[in-house]
Protein backbone atom coordinates (compact mmCIF):
# COMPACT_ATOMS: atom_id res chain seq x y z
CA UNK A 1 0.00 0.00 0.00
CA UNK A 2 2.17 2.34 -1.15
CA UNK A 3 1.48 6.36 -1.10
CA UNK A 4 -0.05 7.79 -4.48
CA UNK A 5 -0.99 11.05 -5.35
CA UNK A 6 -4.31 10.42 -6.27
CA UNK A 7 -4.47 9.52 -2.14
CA UNK A 8 -5.04 12.87 -1.26
CA UNK A 9 -8.07 13.21 -3.45
CA UNK A 10 -9.21 9.85 -1.37
CA UNK A 11 -8.48 11.70 1.38
CA UNK A 12 -10.07 14.28 0.96
CA UNK A 13 -13.18 12.62 -0.34
CA UNK A 14 -13.39 10.61 3.08
CA UNK A 15 -13.09 13.77 5.15
CA UNK A 16 -16.31 15.21 3.40
CA UNK A 17 -17.77 11.94 4.14
CA UNK A 18 -17.12 11.84 8.18
CA UNK A 19 -18.06 15.72 8.47
CA UNK A 20 -20.92 14.72 6.97
CA UNK A 21 -21.30 11.73 9.54
CA UNK A 22 -20.63 13.92 12.20
CA UNK A 23 -24.42 15.39 12.60
CA UNK A 24 -25.94 11.99 13.47
CA UNK A 25 -22.86 10.31 15.62
CA UNK A 26 -19.94 11.09 17.43
CA UNK A 27 -16.87 12.49 15.76
CA UNK A 28 -14.67 9.83 17.12
CA UNK A 29 -17.13 7.39 15.38
CA UNK A 30 -16.96 9.26 12.09
CA UNK A 31 -13.41 9.23 12.52
CA UNK A 32 -13.32 5.36 13.31
CA UNK A 33 -15.71 4.56 9.81
CA UNK A 34 -13.38 7.32 7.70
CA UNK A 35 -10.29 5.17 8.61
CA UNK A 36 -11.99 1.86 7.81
CA UNK A 37 -13.14 3.34 4.74
CA UNK A 38 -9.58 4.75 3.91
CA UNK A 39 -7.85 1.38 4.02
CA UNK A 40 -10.83 -1.11 2.75
CA UNK A 41 -10.92 0.95 -0.34
CA UNK A 42 -6.58 1.15 -0.30
CA UNK A 43 -6.78 -2.86 0.10
CA UNK A 44 -9.54 -3.45 -2.31
CA UNK A 45 -7.54 -1.33 -5.13
CA UNK A 46 -4.42 -3.12 -4.22
CA UNK A 47 -6.19 -6.45 -4.50
CA UNK A 48 -7.70 -5.35 -8.08
CA UNK A 49 -4.69 -3.86 -9.68
CA UNK A 50 -2.50 -7.13 -8.59
CA UNK A 51 -5.65 -9.39 -10.24
CA UNK A 52 -5.55 -7.24 -13.41
CA UNK A 53 -1.69 -7.52 -13.65
CA UNK A 54 -1.59 -11.05 -12.97
CA UNK A 55 -4.51 -11.68 -15.97
CA UNK A 56 -2.50 -9.37 -18.43
CA UNK A 57 1.26 -11.17 -17.49
CA UNK A 58 3.56 -9.97 -20.63
CA UNK A 59 1.55 -7.87 -21.82
CA UNK A 60 -1.82 -8.16 -24.77
CA UNK A 61 -1.46 -8.50 -28.42
CA UNK A 62 -2.15 -5.78 -30.33
CA UNK A 63 -4.20 -7.15 -33.25
CA UNK A 64 -6.34 -9.53 -31.49
CA UNK A 65 -6.34 -8.51 -27.49
CA UNK A 66 -5.70 -12.06 -26.18
CA UNK A 67 -2.70 -12.96 -23.61
CA UNK A 68 1.10 -12.85 -24.59
CA UNK A 69 2.12 -16.35 -23.53
CA UNK A 70 6.04 -16.94 -24.05
CA UNK A 71 6.45 -13.80 -26.09
CA UNK A 72 3.69 -15.29 -28.24
CA UNK A 73 -0.19 -14.38 -29.46
CA UNK A 74 -1.76 -17.88 -28.99
CA UNK A 75 -4.76 -16.43 -31.22
CA UNK A 76 -2.47 -14.59 -34.36
CA UNK A 77 0.78 -17.06 -34.25
CA UNK A 78 -2.03 -19.76 -35.11
CA UNK A 79 -3.56 -17.87 -38.02
CA UNK A 80 0.08 -17.53 -39.22
CA UNK A 81 1.34 -20.90 -39.43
Amino acid sequence: MNFEKRDIILILGILLVMIGLTPFMAPIYAAIIGILLYFGIKVYVGRKRKMIENDVGQGLCMECGFKIINDKCPNCDLENK
